[in-house]
């Protein structure tokens, strides 16, 4: 294996399926879709010279065709050309044997087709694989939630020992952030930009002045699934690129903090990992289970969330009409999506290997007596003790404290037996607050989109 990046080598197992989105083939089979569609919308204008029945057969037949020979032939053709859409013309030409071969690309600019063929491609990958994928993961966070949640589960503010939570609870606050991105991902629509080669549709106003062509321009990228770009230079302005990067961006932050926190949560104990016949997780120390899984995704999402910030920088920048860095750069973009399509996977792995160990949880939480302090403070607070903060910090604040120790400060008080007596029936375990009941909503929620 010689290849220089690790998505094409060692992970191509998981990602390399994505070709179909992000490879210079697909970029290449998208031009010549959106070539083709257009060559049928233009022809319903009958403005020019009408294609045959046979002829328009014959281009039907080749939207979202594109063999392999065939782009071994327009790449061919670039050699002489050096500019990969005039190749792309040039090998349609040939492919489609018209009548009036200079149908073919009547009045465009290259970025008209390209930036049509990257919304094309962008949209497919958002509807068939990262939305499929994020839902899986919600579904997987939401199984968990359910199972425990009522576990009690250690709690830590600054790392130091807080008030306790449900394990379920804790899940819930990630599948909370992931459907709301997942809603706003599957509203977002991508844009196209169709106007020309300095964005005031002059080539085609020129040649036929009595069409209306800013109407034709937005019903042809509607007609591709795209939202038009009313005005713009000769590219795309990359404003709808970013925002698409911020929803990816986002979305890998969520899982980053997943990550972290499932990396703690293992390192101390609290959750364990299941150990998989035949691995290793040290070449040293035999004794080893790693969480590599969501260390592993963890370094995706920092170079995946890295090029999607760099992208949305330049994308969103241009010398006036435009200059070819942007076009450099767009081919980038399967590669930032990559790595975080990669991350995903293996946080979706780690996750899959991963269960509560619900009496070590339990007993962490009841190990640390120190976090009924906020309950006795604010019950004693209710019944009119003086500044019972003051006091509790006084007597417990960076020492050991047991249990015992608290329950005798207690029955110091002069306060009404009945609060006595309900603070030393409470136990860490029991002051979860409504874990159980938020986990459960944010669930339900999640449910409820994962079944539209």
């Amino acid at each position: 294996m010689h290849e220089i990046s690790p998505l094409d080598g060692r992970y191509a197992g998981v990602v390399g399926h994505l070709g179909e989105y992000f490879s210079e083939h697909a970029l290449m089979q998208a031009r010549c879709e959106v070539e083709v569609s257009y060559l049928l919308a233009l022809d319903e204008t009958a403005l020019l010279p009408r294609l045959s029945k046979d002829e328009r057969a014959r281009v039907k037949c080749a939207i979202g065709q594109l063999s392999d020979e065939e782009f071994a032939r327009i790449k061919t053709i670039e050699k002489t050309t050096q500019h990969d859409v005039k190749a792309c013309e040039l090998f349609l030409r040939e492919k489609l044997g018209l009548a009036h071969p200079n149908l073919i690309h009547f009045g465009l600019t290259s970025e008209d087709v390209t930036n049509l063929a990257y919304g094309r491609l962008f949209s497919r990958y958002r509807d068939r694989e990262q939305i499929p994928q994020l839902r899986r993961l919600i579904d997987l966070l939401a199984t968990y939630a359910e199972r425990w949640a009522d576990a009690p589960f250690p709690a830590r503010t600054h790392g130091q020992p807080a008030s306790p939570t449900t394990f379920g609870k804790e899940l819930a606050v990630f599948i909370a952030r992931l459907v709301r991105q997942g809603r706003a991902l599957e509203r977002f629509r991508f844009r196209g930009k169709f106007a020309g080669a300095t964005g005031t549709h002059a080539a085609l106003a020129t040649a036929f002045p009595q069409n209306d062509w800013i109407a034709f321009s937005e019903r042809f990228v509607q007609s591709l699934g795209l939202d038009p770009i009313p005005c713009t230079t000769q590219i795309d302005d990359g404003d709808g690129l970013a925002e698409y990067f911020g929803m990816v961006s986002r979305i890998n932050g969520v899982l980053f903090d997943l990550d972290l926190d499932m990396w703690e949560y293992i390192s101390h104990g609290d959750v364990v990992q299941a150990a998989v016949p035949g691995e290793v997780g040290s070449s040293t120390m035999p004794h080893k289970v790693n969480p590599i899984h969501f260390e592993n995704s963890e370094g995706n999402l920092t170079v995946s969330t890295a090029l999607l910030h760099t992208l949305s920088d330049k994308l969103t920048h241009s010398r006036m009409q435009r200059d070819l860095s942007d076009s450099s750069v767009k081919r980038t973009i399967g590669v930032a999506l990559a790595h975080a399509y990669l991350a995903a996977e293996q946080t979706l792995k780690g996750l899959g290997r991963v269960s509560l160990d619900e009496r070590a949880a339990r007993e962490r939480v009841d190990a640390t007596p120190e976090t009924l302090t906020e309950a006795y403070q604010t019950i004693l607070r209710a019944v009119g003790l003086e500044d019972p903060y003051e006091k509790l910090r006084e007597a417990t604040r960076g020492r050991a404290l047991q249990l015992g120790d608290l329950h005798a400060w207690l029955k110091s008080l002069d306060v009404p037996q009945e609060t006595k007596r309900r603070l030393l029936e409470l136990r860490p375990t029991d002051y979860v607050g409504l874990s159980a009941d938020l986990c459960r909503r944010v669930v339900a929620d999640a449910r409820s989109w994962l079944a539209t």
